[in-house]
Parts: C-alpha cells; structure tokens; sequence
C-alpha cells in the first residue's frame, strides 16, 4: 500500500475515531491510485467520503449537504 500523502495524514490528524474510520479507507483509495482527491460530505446524521475527479489528488475538500 502506498504512504498517504502528508495532507491526508494533516486532515485527519485531529479528526475522532468514527470521523477518521469512515473517511480513511477513501484516504488510502485516493493515494493507491493518485488520480483524484477526496470530497468529505457532511451530511445531518454523519458524513460521507468518496474520490471526486475534479479535486487534484493530494486535496481532500468538505461540503455540506
């Protein structure tokens, strides 16, 4: 497995538990394939995380639904 990229280690630095256990595997997806950052959706009851092709790798950007 490839080393997550400085940015996501800072990301989720601070995060909790359930935060990081949810946006982490995305995390490890992103830097496996360095191709597409990562987009964390807050969402009412929790978030979400997936790859999203129009953030450069290396970036992990939230919205809010």
């Amino acid at each position: 497995m490839k080393q997550l990229p400085e940015s996501y280690l800072a990301y989720i630095e601070d995060k909790d538990e359930d935060f990081t256990a949810t946006v982490l595997p995305i995390l490890r997806q992103s830097a496996a394939d360095q191709l597409h950052g990562v987009k964390v959706v807050m969402l009412p009851h929790g978030i979400q995380a997936h790859l999203d092709e129009t953030i450069p790798y290396g970036e992990v950007r939230e919205d809010a639904d």
